[in-house]
């Protein structure tokens, strides 16, 4: 057995993850997704929801965001990003339209920031800072999932990131010379 200080992308690091992603789409409109995603498969391990969802209570941010009018479910059309996210996954598009501009820094400061800021100190204090025993079998499979997990977001992410920035002709034609 190893005793862990948490330090996000060690393998033998046993605690969720901490995720932040803001997607601007245009000056009114913002995608974020606010998570911790977890390490093991959150079925078989319910201690772990319990220690890293239910007692650090998560749901209560991602409530309070969902209150304000401007503020949607967010649902990405990769099931398998879906699949990664905790059940207390924050994602949320935020469209403030004819509001402009001013709204979306209003909703921003008064309302994402402290909630970001209260996840990062959930995390650091829950999870970066505990310590935590981890078996070598563990260990080794947390190492496996982890790089399955960097691989295949890798992969999306290009997927979706190259068309927008490129255009879909220039991808297409080499993906032809790949093949070719």
């Amino acid at each position: 057995m190893h005793t862990l200080r948490g330090a996000g992308k060690r393998p033998n690091y046993l605690p969720a993850k901490h995720l932040i992603e803001l997607i601007q789409g245009s000056p009114t409109s913002l995608v974020l997704i606010l998570d911790l995603p977890p390490r093991k498969e959150l079925v078989l391990y319910p201690d772990y929801i319990q220690t890293f969802y239910e007692d650090t209570q998560l749901e209560t941010r991602r409530q309070v965001l969902e209150k304000i009018p401007e503020v949607v479910p967010y649902v990405s059309s990769s099931l398998y990003i879906r699949s990664l996210v905790s059940p207390t996954a924050i994602m949320a598009r935020i469209d403030t339209g004819a509001s402009g501009p001013g709204r979306m820094e209003e909703v921003v400061k008064s309302s994402i920031n402290p909630i970001a800021k209260e996840l990062l100190e959930i995390w650091l204090d829950h999870c970066a800072c505990e310590e935590r025993e981890v078996a070598e079998v563990e260990r080794a499979y947390l190492e496996m999932r982890d790089g399955l997990v960097k691989k295949k977001t890798i992969e999306i992410d290009l997927g979706m990131s190259l068309p927008r920035l490129f255009g879909q002709e220039i991808i297409c034609t080499f993906g032809n010379l790949r093949k070719g």
